[in-house]
């Protein structure tokens, strides 16, 4: 469903992605570790197009993101199809940038408010994700951790193909960060495919089908939890979770 060749993304002179390959299957979830700095979240942003690589492609079921190919050469898209494009993508950041003038269902339903029963529609993700009482809430009655779930639930409304997770609990307190976890892990079971970048090696083990370590805008080594965690084969993976286990 997912690939990724030969991604290379820079900022001025600093090369931050250097050559990442990468296919996710349908239903699959991919988990991404690495230091800070290592390029994890500009790789996210690649793929649904927030940021431009300088080489290489990002295809979605065969569909190049943000391109069009016209025999070896690609053409930027205009804006309005790479919105197009991007709105099959939900992606569900560190900060949860709700509207804080909008309810908890307003905020869910904006993303599809041309659609008839908008709201009625907003109110099922939101029970979804556990917060039927909170719907006619505002961000600043809810928790964190709610408003992280409102978050995961607009990324949600247009029937994402693929839901891209930023590190979604590194701004919870860490008594909020298992309410998050667990409608991820709700996610999963009911086959969302979905990339998620976290620390929270527990979800990582439980949740994955495949973990791919990031160091220095290269992919250092990728495998099944059980492999990565358990049994890594590079000295650099190694390093990383002997600081992240302890």
């Amino acid at each position: 469903m997912i690939e990724i060749r030969g991604v290379h993304k820079s900022f001025g002179t600093t090369e931050v992605l250097n050559g990442i390959d990468l296919t996710a299957d349908r239903g699959s979830v991919t988990v991404i570790l690495g230091p800070s700095g290592s390029g994890k979240s500009t790789l996210l942003r690649t793929i649904n197009h927030l940021e431009k690589v300088d080489r290489g492609h990002v295809r979605i079921d065969g569909e190049l993101i943000g391109y069009r190919q016209e025999g070896a050469k690609l053409h930027e898209l205009p804006e309005r199809l790479v919105l197009k494009q991007r709105a099959g993508i939900g992606f569900v950041f560190q900060t949860f940038n709700l509207f804080p003038h909008l309810t908890a269902v307003e905020n869910v339903a904006e993303a599809i408010r041309k659609q008839p029963e908008a709201r009625k529609k907003a109110t099922s993700l939101l029970e979804k994700v556990g917060l039927a009482d909170k719907v006619d809430a505002y961000p600043r009655q809810l928790s964190g951790g709610q408003q992280q779930r409102v978050a995961i639930a607009r990324a949600l409304a247009l029937d994402p193909k693929l839901v891209l997770f930023d590190e979604p609990t590194s701004a919870l307190d860490p008594e909020l960060v298992g309410e998050v976890l667990d409608v991820m892990r709700d996610l999963a079971r009911a086959g969302t495919t979905m990339i998620v970048v976290t620390h929270e090696i527990g979800f990582a083990r439980e949740v994955a089908d495949s973990i791919v370590f990031l160091d220095g805008g290269r992919i250092v080594e990728q495998g099944p939890p059980a492999q990565v965690l358990d049994s890594p084969q590079h000295d650099r993976t190694r390093a990383f979770l002997s600081k992240v286990l302890v």
